[in-house]
């Protein structure tokens, strides 16, 4: 990694671990000076700044300005994982348990009895390792990170690696490859809060979008029950732009297709965001709060309202249902997950009219 010091490129050290570990921040900024920065510790991006036209810039993700904050915020009562990485299994596990080859596999347990975002320190919580640094057009970092087999009881050797790109045309790009050396489950996303006032505004005059006709029915734990609702005099139907609403913690399914996945549009500064991924679901996620308990970057004070996430993903509990998409990674195969965030000037995205 000191090679990467040695050329110019913006890899700093950011913090220690408790162990002792050091964390470093790397920045990448694209051409027309979009800014990226994120940290070892989960692969979390901790800010990401969108240049607007008189010349100003918006950071429209929340986070921390301290490790020690990102390290303190898995122990408040709702961990809000900001920017973070989250394996080896995102969403509910229904029970901590799922069976593969015929094997009985009991995960650990984070979340009433069930596995949440890959249990008591998943992915969102490991030091993940500075890979390759690319710098001058469509700027990238490549993190990768190890999983040993049993962690959190997950079977198998996972190798990861975990590109992030700024495009020319202001998109954040993240790209997921993995492989294991036995037969395994893996549901990877990203989970960064997104408000396009700014970090330290609130969501609720945006106007969001999702292609989708059905979402997942959940039961009292937001365990799926292996049902599908449909959206149609739904309020949850986002086919058509409306304001985001103050609770949601829902699955959606994505219609097929290359279209859009997602959008979110602020109309105080004509700020859009479109979402599109190669994953069958996006999980639209509405909070922040942190219990006034740890402030927010530039001393924000973080609610439930602060921000909206789109985790793109496969389903939630898949391995306990035969008929959601396959959740199973063989020995020898490649996980592939490819999401893109795209910022620009736009209107609302109406997806029947596109």
């Amino acid at each position: 990694m000191n090679s990467f010091l040695n050329t110019g490129s913006t890899i700093k050290f950011y913090g220690y671990m408790p162990d002792g570990a050091i964390v470093n921040s790397c920045d990448l900024t694209n051409k027309n000076g979009m800014q990226l920065k994120v940290i070892t510790f989960g692969a979390t991006i901790t800010s990401l700044k969108i240049p607007l036209k008189n010349g100003s810039f918006i950071d429209v993700v929340l986070g921390f300005d301290t490790l020690e904050a990102y390290l303190n915020s898995f122990h408040l009562k709702s961990a809000p994982y900001f920017g973070a990485t989250v394996g080896r299994y995102a969403g509910r596990i229904n029970n901590s348990t799922f069976s593969l080859n015929g094997k009985l596999i009991d995960l650990n347990s984070n979340n009433n009895g069930h596995s949440l975002h890959g249990g008591n320190s998943g992915f969102s919580q490991k030091q993940w390792k500075i890979k390759n640094v690319n710098e001058g057009k469509n700027p990238s970092i490549t993190l990768s990170y190890f999983s040993p087999d049993g962690e959190e009881n997950y079977p198998g050797d996972l190798a990861i690696d975990l590109t992030y790109t700024l495009s020319d045309q202001n998109e954040l790009i993240i790209e997921y490859v993995a492989t294991t050396l036995e037969d395994t489950v893996i549901n990877l996303t990203h989970h960064s809060y997104f408000n396009l006032d700014g970090h330290n505004s609130n969501i609720q005059e945006q106007d969001l979008s999702i292609n989708s006709n059905n979402i997942l029915e959940t039961n009292e734990h937001n365990i799926p029950t292996g049902q599908f609702l449909n959206l149609e005099n739904n309020l949850f139907d986002f086919n058509q732009a409306k304001k985001c609403p103050q609770t949601i913690d829902t699955t959606f399914v994505l219609n097929d297709g290359d279209k859009i996945s997602a959008s979110l549009f602020n109309p105080k500064n004509n700020l859009g965001m479109l979402v599109f991924t190669n994953q069958p679901a996006v999980h639209i996620y509405v909070g922040g709060n942190c219990f006034n308990t740890i402030k927010g970057k530039e001393n924000a004070d973080y609610h439930h309202l602060s921000g909206i996430c789109f985790e793109t993903q496969n389903f939630p509990d898949a391995p306990n249902h035969n008929h959601f998409p396959n959740a199973v990674l063989r020995k020898n195969e490649v996980y592939q997950h490819k999401t893109m965030y795209k910022f620009s000037k736009l209107g609302k995205a109406n997806f029947k009219e596109i």
